[in-house]
């Protein structure tokens, strides 16, 4: 039995006015890099059914595959945008098949270009840092 979308509490999130479900959609179980293979419809049709049922706050990044998350989101909320608010993240990178954290504005501004690309979304409700880069 779905649960009707009223029936999910929304909170406040920070001061700016963002008002998001109370209960997120976490993604980044989602790639198939992380845990067994899941088919993309299924986790496409797990994310669209997760939304019917009230759940509107859909945390990803653009590490989560990595990249194939925020593709993947950017399918299951086409057509349906203005239900969600969509959370992602920044600041691990790898470089020379190696990890490292960058905060720096240059790269921050490049990463959020793609994910606007990748989630096909013109506004990311929520941007902020994966990793805090100490250096």
């Amino acid at each position: 039995m779905e649960t009707p979308a009223s029936e999910v509490p929304r909170v406040k999130l920070g001061s700016q006015g963002l008002e998001v479900s109370r209960i997120a959609l976490g993604c980044r179980g989602m790639p198939p890099n992380h845990g067994p293979p899941k088919p993309e419809p299924e986790m496409i049709k797990l994310s669209q059914h997760a939304i019917d049922c009230g759940v509107t706050f859909l945390d990803t990044s653009d590490q989560y595959g990595p990249h194939f998350n925020e593709l993947l989101i950017g399918k299951a909320i086409k057509g349906i945008r203005e239900k969600v608010q969509i959370a992602t993240k920044f600041g691990i990178r790898f470089e020379d098949g190696n990890r490292g954290i960058c905060d720096e504005p240059a790269y921050v501004r490049a990463y959020c270009e793609a994910s606007f690309k990748r989630l096909d979304i013109d506004c990311i409700d929520l941007y902020y840092v994966h990793r805090i880069d100490t250096q």
